[in-house]
């Protein structure tokens, strides 16, 4: 049975998963309209539906545990952003404070003893080390090319490659 605190802290992580999903699909459609960038499009269309899978197994596990899962009311996200780069930078910060966020309900779990919700956390923990080197491998890349267009051309056509090396299928 979860606790009434570890309950709203799992619905926290609920809205800043689907958040996260929402922001991803700002992401997704305002790259879907840049010239040239339909693998980075499709790449955030992934990311945005990879979130809300993360946030429906919150809400599985919540309620599995006793607890009552939250469908969370969203703000509008980011929906235009002045550059690749900067959109990128915006998602490297968003999967830092998710892994902040996650890092905060693991502790809270061991200070309350609640060790099925810890196991249970512990593959989000997997999960986002691997988004985080994922998003600054993907922004290292950005920094490298700068505004060369044919290194613009390759990092569109190879995102999806950094997907799969990322163990994302």
């Amino acid at each position: 049975m979860l606790s009434k605190s570890m309950q709203e802290a799992l619905n926290q992580q609920v809205k800043l998963e689907a958040a996260s999903s929402h922001a991803y699909l700002a992401m997704a459609s305002w790259s879907d309209i840049q010239p040239g960038l339909d693998n980075v499009a499709e790449y955030f269309f992934t990311q945005s539906e990879e979130e809300r899978e993360h946030m429906l197994k919150l809400m599985r596990f919540i309620n599995e545990r006793g607890g009552f899962a939250l469908v969370p009311a969203l703000e509008q996200p980011v929906v235009t952003f002045k550059s690749l780069k900067s959109m990128f930078a915006d998602f490297l910060k968003h999967e830092i404070e998710v892994s902040s966020s996650i890092n905060e309900l693991v502790d809270q779990a061991l200070s309350e003893k609640d060790y099925a919700t810890h196991n249970f956390l512990q593959w989000y923990v997997s999960e986002q080390i691997e988004e985080e080197r994922s998003a600054r491998v993907l922004n290292d890349k950005l920094e490298m090319i700068g505004e060369d267009k044919s290194g613009l051309y390759l990092f569109d056509r190879d995102i999806m490659m950094t997907r799969q090396q990322g163990g994302k299928k």
